[in-house]
């Protein structure tokens, strides 16, 4: 019944507009609004402004929430993110503004459906204005190990309801899965058998090159839409969020990567020897690569080698100890492949990709270490392979760091003994005997 009279409202206009063009074929006012329109959508000057404007009203929309939870969140301003040029991004690059709301995150009560952090975070990720969209990412580390965390706990049916966290996740998927429009992510195998492109290649003919060509791989299956996280799909979704991380992590501040890097450590949960397997005979320098240096550095008269260890022990893994280290925020978790996955992935770039500091590159190594024992113990063999290759790859990352490092002292020191006036050397006094 409110269909059909719905339906008749909007077609009653369309029917008035229609005789009304029939009587004058040329109405100047629809010119006039659908030039404005094309006018401002066009013009980047008013697409700029509404994107600054949209910003600002979602950072006092933040600092009122963070007021009323915590009252030390009143002594920073949020004014002067909100009055920059980029707002988004200023909120975005604060550590200040990032540690408030990680406080308020974790509180206890957190997560909720009646959270308004968590309807924030909501609200702002679903107004589609990319930089806004990058805080909601930076975010995302957290937001999945308190909720898994939480979820996987001995007390889970005592906590309250995730339905903020999930609320957020679930944005998240959607949009995942409008993006990818019903079709999986395939990923092209190489013929390995064939000579690369770098090689001369062979003359063949058609049929066998159509044998040859490269196999195409599922890399993940065609998503569905989700109105829920059920407990088949918490995995899947999870996954998939870390999946958007992933795409913008060349723009996410060193303190998320951090943060996921100790989360993904507490979700292995295995503190055991096996997490040192590769790396007992260079624990702090690499003897077989360090060796080829020292040559180098014996030539100089006056040099200190006790610089040169110092500067190869801040090359190595400095967080292997947890008690020295904050304790992660999270509990030990099942890994399926569709969570274990993309969280491989975004460890490979805090591990490997060269503009990382130094703090993210150990926390990623202590959490790859630890998902390597935890894959050993658990006998995935394809998270042992993946573990596998990126220790492999760090420890030739540092071996090679080391390298460099050594050289640049070595380099230094010749060109400081070079510079300096070396005293003048005694005559030879020979004693012939008659």
């Amino acid at each position: 019944m409110d269909f059909h009279l719905n339906h008749r409202s909007t077609n009653s206009p369309s029917s008035s507009a229609s005789s009304t063009t029939s009587s004058n074929p040329n109405p100047p006012t629809t010119i006039t609004a659908t030039t404005t329109t094309t006018a401002t959508a066009s013009d980047p000057m008013h697409s700029w402004w509404e994107s600054v404007s949209k910003a600002r009203s979602r950072i006092h929309a933040l600092s009122s929430i963070l007021s009323n939870s915590s009252p030390s969140s009143s002594s920073f301003s949020f004014s002067s993110l909100a009055d920059s040029d980029r707002p988004a991004l200023s909120l975005l690059s604060s550590p200040t503004a990032y540690s408030l709301v990680s406080s308020a995150l974790s509180s206890p009560h957190s997560g909720s459906g009646a959270d308004p952090l968590c309807q924030w975070l909501y609200d702002t990720y679903l107004s589609s204005d990319p930089h806004l969209q990058l805080v909601v990412l930076s975010f995302l580390p957290l937001i999945s190990a308190l909720y898994l965390s939480r979820i996987h706990s001995e007390d889970s049916l005592s906590l309250p309801s995730l339905a903020g966290f999930e609320a957020v996740l679930l944005a998240l998927y959607a949009s995942e899965t409008k993006s990818r429009n019903g079709k999986p992510m395939l990923i092209s195998i190489p013929d390995l058998s064939q000579p690369s492109l770098y090689h001369t290649p062979r003359r063949t003919t058609t049929a066998t090159t159509n044998n040859n060509l490269p196999s195409v791989g599922v890399l993940s299956l065609p998503l569905e839409p989700q109105i829920a996280v059920k407990s088949t799909k918490r995995a899947c979704i999870v996954g998939v969020a870390l999946d958007c991380y992933y795409k913008q992590i060349s723009q996410m501040p060193s303190w998320s990567k951090l943060e996921f890097c100790k989360s993904v450590a507490a979700w292995a949960g295995q503190d055991c020897p096996c997490k040192r397997e590769f790396d007992q005979d260079d624990e702090f320098v690499n003897c077989t690569s360090f060796s080829d240096s020292r040559s180098a550095l014996e030539d100089s008269d006056e040099i200190q080698m006790e610089g040169v260890v110092e500067q190869m022990k801040k090359l190595g893994i400095q967080k292997y100890d947890n008690g020295n280290s904050e304790k992660p925020k999270g509990n030990r978790i099942p890994l399926p492949w569709e969570l274990l996955q993309p969280a491989l992935r975004i460890l490979g770039h805090c591990l490997l990709a060269p503009l990382n500091s130094q703090d993210v590159k150990d926390e990623a190594a202590v959490a790859v270490r630890c998902l390597y024992a935890r894959a050993s113990h658990d006998l995935v063999p394809q998270a042992i392979l993946a573990t596998r290759s990126l220790i492999q790859l760090d420890k030739r990352s540092r071996a090679a760091a080391k390298v460099e490092a050594a050289a640049a002292v070595a380099s230094a020191n010749a060109s400081s003994n070079s510079n300096t006036p070396s005293k003048a050397k005694k005559p030879e006094i020979l004693l012939v005997s008659k």
